[in-house]
């Protein structure tokens, strides 16, 4: 289900919608023309009914008012907006489990809108990077943390409509970062990051090596024309790879690899550990159009792994089940989607992904914890990084364009966005990175 449609439990930020920010503020006069149209569009959809009856229940508890008409004296008066603050923050810590002294509670929240904040920046500054004077925040919206001030904003006709709009957005991204926080703080996620790391440095990498130690190769790869992908790759130490000289179609990409030991062999990984950042679970969460971290996000723990061939692979897969059991834990694969073999088909289900993608990938249970594994060759994973329709930064693009989660975020009446024609600009824009 898009974020976009009408059946969408992100409807609040839709501007095709009767929640949509008004050029004007609604002060909620009964008798007034706009509300009289307002009404009367809001009545052809009984679900928006309810859902407005719901949202309008919240807002009222939430400011300690009991009709609209209170919003003005609430909006000048800095005294009451402090006793509401003080009260409203209770309300917070006591909704998403936050314990603590006030201030701890504060910083809490404070946090909440600066990881909003930052899911707004992680687009400017990647996929939106040619964009950012079109997208970047209000001053004074990206300065303000407080979420009753944020609410007071939002019926503030003095603010401009994309300020108004901004305040509306920071506080869904706010609610949707304090529900990940609860998640977090409840399936200890950064207990388990810690236990993972201490896992792999005492059982899994080779004891030869200090923790943190890296042995820095080159991969020469040869591409073809038409799609970019990688027909050859041959590894190089550091000197060799300074005696290369590129020509057009190829690409030399260094790999700093760690070492594990199956058998009498000193196998060569790279690998790359990720807990995913708060900002990176809101925008899952939108592309999901879920509000539920425990039911959208289940990779919060995640290796990828880069091996020479499928046979060092399969030695991984054994040794990962070996160290494992010298932790005292069984590991179970579970999920487990292989199209490393030839001629097999990914069928990847998120939105945006191609059947051309190469990898193995499971997730693996062990020591109370459930961590997913994406498992490369040189080859596969150089297609990930550069091939046309497969490429990473090419996925990224067409999964939060083709989600709706931009048009939500930056909806074209406010930002003046062609996202049809930036989606294909931004791909353009990532091909010309990767083979220029």
């Amino acid at each position: 289900m898009s974020v976009l449609s009408s059946s969408s439990i992100f409807t609040s930020l839709q501007q095709e919608g009767p929640f949509a920010v008004q050029k004007s503020a609604l002060k909620g006069s009964r008798f007034s023309t706009a509300t009289r149209q307002w009404v009367k569009d809001l009545r052809q959809d009984s679900n928006n009914i309810s859902k407005y009856r719901a949202l309008r229940s919240q807002l009222f508890e939430f400011l300690g008012i009991e009709s609209f008409s209170q919003i003005d004296q609430l909006i000048h008066s800095q005294e009451l907006k402090k006793q509401r603050t003080q009260r409203a923050f209770q309300l917070l810590s006591n909704m998403f489990g936050i314990d603590g002294t006030p201030k701890e509670i504060d910083d809490r929240v404070y946090e909440y809108a600066r990881t909003a904040d930052a899911v707004i920046n992680s687009l400017k500054d990647k996929i939106l990077s040619p964009y950012a004077s079109f997208i970047e925040t209000t001053n004074e919206i990206e300065m303000v943390n407080n979420p009753i001030e944020l609410m007071l904003i939002m019926f503030d006709d003095r603010y401009h409509k994309k300020a108004r709009f901004e305040a509306r957005r920071k506080i869904t991204l706010m609610t949707l970062a304090a529900s990940i926080d609860q998640r977090e703080r409840e399936t200890e996620i950064a207990t388990k990051f810690t236990n993972f790391l201490g896992f792999l440095n005492s059982y899994v990498w080779s004891s030869d090596l200090k923790i943190g130690e890296l042995d820095p190769v080159y991969l020469h790869s040869e591409h073809a024309c038409n799609d970019f992908r990688c027909t050859h790759v041959k590894v190089l130490n550091p000197k060799q790879a300074e005696l290369v000289n590129l020509n057009p179609g190829e690409k030399l990409t260094v790999l700093k690899r760690r070492r594990f030991v199956s058998g009498a062999r000193q196998v060569p990984i790279y690998v790359s550990i990720r807990k995913k950042p708060p900002e990176a679970k809101v925008l899952k969460l939108l592309r999901k159009n879920e509000k539920n971290p425990a039911v959208a996000v289940d990779d919060e723990l995640g290796l990828m792994a880069v091996l020479d061939n499928i046979g060092d692979i399969k030695l991984f897969q054994q040794h990962l089940t070996r160290s494992a059991a010298q932790a005292n834990s069984l590991m179970v694969l579970e999920d487990i989607s292989d199209t490393l073999i030839e001629n097999s088909i990914y069928r990847g289900r998120a939105i945006g992904s191609s059947d051309k993608t190469s990898m193995l990938k499971f997730f693996a249970r062990l020591g109370g914890m459930r961590v997913e594994f994406i498992i490369h060759t040189n080859q596969t994973w150089l297609n990930y990084m550069y091939q046309q329709d497969v490429s990473h930064n090419e996925y990224e693009v067409k999964r939060i364009f083709d989600s709706g989660v931009i048009e939500l975020l930056f909806p074209h009446d406010i930002f003046h966005l062609d996202h049809g024609k930036t989606r294909d600009e931004m791909i353009r824009f990532f091909r010309r990175q990767i083979e220029n």
